[in-house]
């Protein structure tokens, strides 16, 4: 496990040199769900893919960026999914981008995700670890150098809600509005990484990306983004769920591009979602 950490931070000094020297246009590509790809999505997609692919213990790596996983160890025991360039949309604005990354075993379930991390390429390079707890590490001097442990309060202070606010459907609408009558504060980039790391280093408070009625299934993938910040989350004390309160680390993927609602956050913001949705069935019909 460890030579795949050393992989992944390899990989992120790479991208974040990339990200200030590269062209951040468009290619003439779009990946396998329609959308047009920035170099810097590619190039992200390369490096990745290139230095996990020499961590012997990695049998199959896949992408967001691809449609289908590659086996590039027969022999090796884990599998990886990772968004190479998460929010990449947000470069030219220079905003902060990242790269997720999932460890699984045996299969690209949730239950069988073993550890995940994160990077965040900000005004600095910041590394999360999330094994047995989550680390949190800086880079400094070419060395990504460790920080802090990662653990989340009861409650939160922050509301970053995701989607098009008249796709929302009326329970979801009336849960978001009711934490900003508590005095939350609005906190989204439209970047799933920097975010939920806002969150984390907060303290506490909710990510949200519902289902709504544009996307039933909500937009952000079970594989490569949902399934390791659930770990994260779980692993920092906090909590993460899908639509139905069901635990993400508990859902099966039938696809490797699969989506589902999800909402990431401490004890008090997920009791507050449970009870917003307790009953979205037939306040949806």
């Amino acid at each position: 496990m460890q030579e795949i950490f050393k992989s992944i931070k390899r990989s992120a000094k790479r991208i974040h040199k990339a990200i200030n020297f590269e062209d951040f246009g468009y290619c003439e590509t779009k990946n396998c769900s329609g959308e047009k790809q920035l170099k810097l999505d590619v190039l992200s997609d390369n490096i990745i893919e290139e230095e996990l692919s020499k961590v012997q213990s990695v049998k199959v790596l896949a992408s967001e960026e691809k449609e289908k996983p590659i086996e590039v160890n027969e022999s090796g025991k884990y599998l990886i999914g990772y968004d190479p360039l998460d929010g990449s949309s947000l470069v030219d604005v220079n905003l902060s981008v990242g790269s997720i990354f999932g460890i699984y075993e045996n299969s690209f379930n949730g239950k069988d995700l073993v550890a995940s991390a994160y990077v965040v390429y900000g005004p600095r390079v910041e590394l999360v670890i999330a094994s047995i707890k989550v680390e949190r590490y800086v880079l400094r001097d070419n060395e990504f150098m460790f920080l802090e442990e990662i653990s989340l309060n009861e409650k939160g202070k922050l509301n970053a809600p995701g989607g098009t606010q008249k796709e929302w459907f009326s329970f979801h609408k009336e849960l978001i509005e009711s934490l900003f009558k508590e005095g939350y504060r609005l906190r989204y980039s439209g970047g799933m990484v920097p975010d939920l790391h806002q969150i984390l280093i907060k303290g506490g408070g909710l990510f949200s990306y519902p289902g709504a009625k544009d996307r039933p299934k909500g937009k952000l993938r079970k594989v490569f983004e949902v399934f390791p910040f659930a770990n994260v989350f779980e692993k920092a004390g906090g909590y993460a769920i899908d639509d139905n309160g069901k635990r993400l680390l508990e859902l099966n993927v039938n696809d490797m591009h699969e989506t589902t609602p999800c909402f990431f956050g401490s004890k008090y913001e997920i009791d507050r979602v449970k009870e917003y949705y307790k009953e979205k069935d037939a306040k949806r019909a």
